[in-house]
């Protein structure tokens, strides 16, 4: 198949994303370039789309030195096609003739970009030329300006800036295991890598579906740092559990795994839905309740709490990057309330004595360390300190105070070498004890 029809149906997705407001699945199932291209075709499409919403910002720091306009008043079809060849060239290497070729010719098949072949010619070609301009952007322009001045505050410069490069990457898929002691052996049998804690990291993502041990629920889906939150808890088995906010499920089939009379409850009917599917597909005995956490109380006292908090999930942004450009930074004001509300029915439903585990996919102290830090101060709790056994291999993530803040190690580089697991979503995770 020519090779325009590839990177047409790539700007679109990227278009779809970056200037109609969806999600790159999304995008997907809507473009219909994208849904007529088969096999290699389609993978390549959907990997130049995906390079180029995760470097957009470099990209366009890059570009904005090479037009003789600001890129916001560029057609956005055409802007469109400008990422998608920028990014052939700067960040998946493809050869600068069939990058600049084939993105020109897609751009005569596009009614809203065809007035624009010139312009995306003449700004690849001086692409291929000047490739230092992309490196020289600044790393951390992956993000809004905002953005990356809060990570560097909450993180610090050089994790940040690991962040930001680890961004340019795919994300990895880690695997939890429902019997962690048969943990070596899907490794073996899925080619995976078993990482300190028992995760498994897989090499690519597609078909899962279709991999050994899906269909009968030997393991899911999680991210290595997800999977550390609920084995915190310690030995769960026959004790009462509450799992708040614990749509798709992956930690709920974790605590259900370890033996737990766990209550999950999701106030989503959609995100009920998935965690009702995954608790089917692993046969994991959960009593699944519909609710809001905050006013929902169980029958009798528990004997331990899970909250992963709904948040601002800028320790994800790596799994979604097209929509770090739609965020308005003053909707973040709106999770703390709902963060310690949580807790606080928490501290309502827990026996004097039981555990509480806060979780949340974001470094911002304002809705980790500062929730706690309030709840310690309400007299309610007492933080109980994790220690570097019960995190096997996220020594590096233990933050002064005995939390968990699951930032890149700094010395990591863009490739993959010693310590996989120090590769992962961010998230903070404290432990607390009712008073």
């Amino acid at each position: 198949m020519a090779g325009w029809r590839s990177r047409l149906a790539a700007a679109e997705l990227v278009w779809g994303a970056a200037a109609k407001g969806v999600d790159l699945e999304t995008a997907m199932s809507a473009s219909k370039a994208f849904r007529d291209l088969e096999g290699a075709d389609r993978g390549f499409a959907r990997a130049m789309a995906s390079a180029a919403l995760r470097a957009m910002g470099r990209i366009d720091w890059a570009l904005g030195g090479m037009v003789d306009r600001p890129l916001a008043e560029i057609e956005p079809p055409v802007l469109a096609l400008l990422r998608v060849g920028a990014a052939q060239v700067w960040v998946l290497k493809v050869a600068d003739h069939a990058a600049v070729a084939a993105t020109v010719e897609a751009a005569l098949h596009w009614e809203g970009a065809r007035r624009g072949g010139g312009l995306i010619n003449a700004v690849l070609r001086r692409a291929t030329r000047e490739a230092t301009a992309f490196e020289a952007a600044p790393v951390e322009a992956v993000w809004p300006d905002w953005l990356a001045a809060k990570l560097k505050a909450a993180l610090g410069p050089e994790q940040a800036r690991t962040l930001a490069r680890l961004q340019l990457e795919d994300p990895s898929v880690d695997l939890s295991v429902r019997n962690p002691a048969e943990a070596l052996e899907w490794a073996e049998k899925l080619e995976g890598v078993l990482l300190p804690n028992g995760s498994i990291r897989l090499s690519a993502s597609a078909g899962l579906a279709n991999l050994p041990g899906y269909a009968e629920g030997a393991w899911w889906v999680q991210d290595v740092a997800a999977s550390l939150a609920a084995p915190l808890l310690g030995n769960v088995s026959g004790l009462a559990v509450a799992d708040l906010c614990a749509a798709p499920g992956g930690k709920a089939m974790q605590l259900a795994a370890r033996g737990a009379r766990l209550s999950a409850v999701e106030i989503s009917g959609q995100r009920m839905e998935r965690l009702r599917e995954n608790a089917a597909r692993t046969g994991l005995a959960m009593e699944l309740v519909q609710a809001d956490a905050r006013t929902w109380r169980p029958h009798e006292l528990v004997d331990a709490v899970l909250i992963d908090a709904p948040c601002s999930a800028l320790g994800v942004i790596r799994r979604h990057p097209e929509g770090i450009w739609r965020r308005d930074p003053k909707d973040l004001a709106r999770f703390p309330a709902t963060q310690r509300a949580l807790v606080d029915a928490a501290a309502d439903m827990l026996k004097p004595g039981g555990r509480l585990i806060y979780a949340v996919c974001t470094p911002a102290p304002e809705e980790g360390r500062d929730v706690v830090e309030a709840a310690i101060r309400s007299g309610a709790w007492r933080r109980l300190p994790v220690t570097a056994e019960e995190a096997p291999g996220f020594a590096h993530a233990l933050t002064a105070e005995g939390d968990l803040l699951t930032a890149p190690a700094p010395e990591q580089g863009p490739a993959e070498t010693e310590a996989p697991q120090t590769r992962s979503d961010v998230f903070f995770i404290a432990r607390l004890e009712r008073t």
